[in-house]
């Protein structure tokens, strides 16, 4: 016998949370700053956002369809405007998406992108922790512009 430790529905109310906050980071960018601006060896804020949008609604889908697919982080968004349409139109699906994976399918073992193989719960984890990591590094582009982020714990 197993205690879950938190709910489906709190797991999925956590990771929206966390992508109201990676909105507030993007809109705190400005526009030139999102596209250009990044410290040697590393992408810009843009470039760590497209690879948001290619990973977790994709994913999402992937595991639905129980489809294993290609990744593709290959995404034209070019100004600040489409990164937060994109942003807004992926999290209906995001909710959608999530909301039709079983439970039981969390255990389950599945090749995401053709590459990463882990149960479904490991893959969604990944998917917010990713973002976390991503809007982190965005936080510190931020302070480097001399712009307040956003206070990491109002994810409300």
């Amino acid at each position: 016998m197993s205690t879950a430790i938190i709910s489906k529905q709190e797991l999925l109310e956590h990771w929206l949370g966390h992508r109201k906050l990676t909105r507030q980071t993007i809109e705190k960018f400005p526009e030139e700053e999102l596209f250009h601006y990044k410290v040697e060896g590393m992408r810009t804020f843009a470039d760590m956002l497209k690879e948001l949008l290619a990973l977790a609604v994709p994913g999402l889908q992937e595991i639905v369809d129980n489809k294993s697919g290609e990744l593709n982080e290959n995404l034209s968004y070019s100004t600040k405007a489409q990164l937060l349409q994109a942003w807004d139109e992926a999290t209906p699906i995001l909710i959608d998406l999530f909301n039709k994976i079983p439970e039981e399918r969390f255990a389950e073992e599945f090749n995401l992108f053709g590459q990463y193989k882990s149960p479904v719960v490991h893959s969604i984890l990944y998917f917010i922790d990713n973002e976390i990591h991503h809007r982190g590094q965005g936080f510190v582009y931020l302070r480097m512009l001399g712009i307040q982020p956003p206070f990491f714990w109002e994810r409300g």
